[in-house]
């Protein structure tokens, strides 16, 4: 997931880092405020729709882009939980350039 995300994403200009775990997730954010985070449901140590609140007190400012396959009906716990965005694979590459040029460019003219 991680490579197709990258190329995806690899003409936006974009500083893209890749964690592939929870638990390396929480301590990226530690040290790191990412504007947009792409977070996927079905992870090696959880879920992602648990994560969410970490994410918002680790990193309150990030916008969370929630990806899965494994349980469309998690939509609403995400949402309830904090994510900006849900996105049911397969999704498109313009679904996902839309959502992440949009959240950006909030991002820019909130400053």
């Amino acid at each position: 997931m991680c490579l197709l995300l990258n190329i995806i994403l690899t003409d936006e200009d974009l500083q893209i880092d890749h964690v592939k775990s929870l638990s390396s997730a929480a301590a990226y954010l530690k040290s790191h405020q990412p504007d947009i985070i792409l977070l996927d449901n079905k992870l090696p140590d959880g879920f992602g729709v648990d994560f969410i609140t970490v994410v918002k007190k680790l990193s309150p400012s990030s916008r969370i882009i929630m990806l899965t396959g494994y349980d469309p009906s998690a939509v609403d716990v995400a949402v309830e939980n904090g994510a900006d965005l849900f996105l049911t694979k397969p999704f498109t590459k313009d679904q996902l350039q839309a959502a992440v040029h949009s959240f950006l460019e909030s991002s820019q003219t909130a400053v």
